[in-house]
């Protein structure tokens, strides 16, 4: 069983203006020489942390963190205003230009896989490969099994919780009327919905408990950033047509990818991958019998590093 490389400390720091109003946070860390590698993270609006850089060998690899728009380090804080898929995209091109690298992995995990498949989609020819965990294609299906009828079913205990905040009468779009709450200017009851759902997440996201990530989630800092940018995101379809990632999985053709996707899955169910898998003949699937959604869970983990360190094999540019 594989398990996380040690921590690392970067040994770069940058921040940089992709527009007028928004600045990225990112770091390099491992090998400078080594294959550049990007980590996508999730949410949208969770973050990186330390944990981010363990996933790749640092002798290996030229490991690139980045807060999104909006969250972690990143600034101004929970902004929406330009915060939207394509520029996302666009910001993740900036980096690489920046960064002055021509072809890297993307790594990324539920939205961050998401992020990172429509960025491939982008710009083809500037992606090694690509290894996904928690695939989330954002369909409307998608985004409903999770804030409407679907993983409610499986967690009924949390769903009242998620519920508590939100009239009866209003639950028939729950992101919207968390919306309506985010907008409040009581900012006690403000930060009360922040919280709400981003522990509906949080709570849901593996097949054992995870205390760990409820308490990350529970974080004002990090529960403001990821509601209100979810919500804002969700609300848009995440700002992509109606089944985009897969009517564009032509332009996947010939990037090896590896998904990773726990069994147990309840924010992203199965489908999402075997959907993908079924466009993208140059993928590998592999279930994680038992796993849900968190890339802490041990077989995840497992999987996910057996991963980085195969196409590092594939990749090797390290003398």
């Amino acid at each position: 069983m594989q398990i996380l490389y040690p921590e690392i400390k970067p040994y770069q720091r940058h921040l940089l203006k992709v527009s007028d109003l928004h600045e990225l946070y990112l770091d390099e860390s491992g090998n400078p020489d080594g294959i550049p590698v990007l980590f996508v993270h999730g949410g949208p609006g969770i973050g990186c942390d330390a944990n981010s850089r363990r996933f790749f060998d640092p002798e290996k690899y030229r490991i690139i963190c980045f807060d999104q728009r909006g969250c972690g380090r990143s600034i101004p804080h929970a902004e929406l205003r330009e915060n939207n898929t394509q520029a996302l995209v666009e910001d993740i091109e900036k980096i690489r230009e920046h960064l002055d690298v021509d072809r890297w992995v993307l790594f990324g995990g539920s939205w961050g896989s998401t992020l990172s498949l429509v960025y491939a989609e982008t710009f083809p020819k500037r992606v090694m490969g690509l290894v996904l965990r928690g695939i989330f294609l954002c369909r409307e299906q998608d985004i409903n099994w999770f804030y409407q009828e679907g993983a409610s079913r499986i967690f009924p205990d949390f769903w009242e919780d998620f519920c508590r905040p939100i009239p009866v009468e209003e639950r028939s779009n729950m992101i919207e009327a968390y919306k309506k709450r985010f907008n409040s200017s009581n900012e006690l009851a403000r930060m009360g919905a922040a919280k709400a759902w981003s522990i509906w997440e949080a709570e849901c996201s593996g097949l054992r408990p995870q205390p760990e990530i409820v308490r990350r989630f529970s974080k004002p800092n990090v529960a403001l950033a990821l509601a209100l940018i979810e919500s804002h995101f969700f609300s848009q379809n995440t700002f992509l047509e109606s089944n985009q990632i897969l009517d564009n999985a032509d332009m996947l053709a010939g990037i090896p990818g590896i998904m990773i996707h726990g069994r147990y899955d309840m924010v992203c169910p199965l489908d999402n991958a075997v959907d993908l898998q079924n466009r993208w003949p140059d993928s590998e699937l592999h279930i994680i019998r038992d796993a849900g959604h968190a890339a802490s869970e041990k077989g995840i983990i497992d999987a996910l590093i057996r991963a980085t360190d195969e196409f590092s094999k594939q990749f090797d540019t390290v003398s």
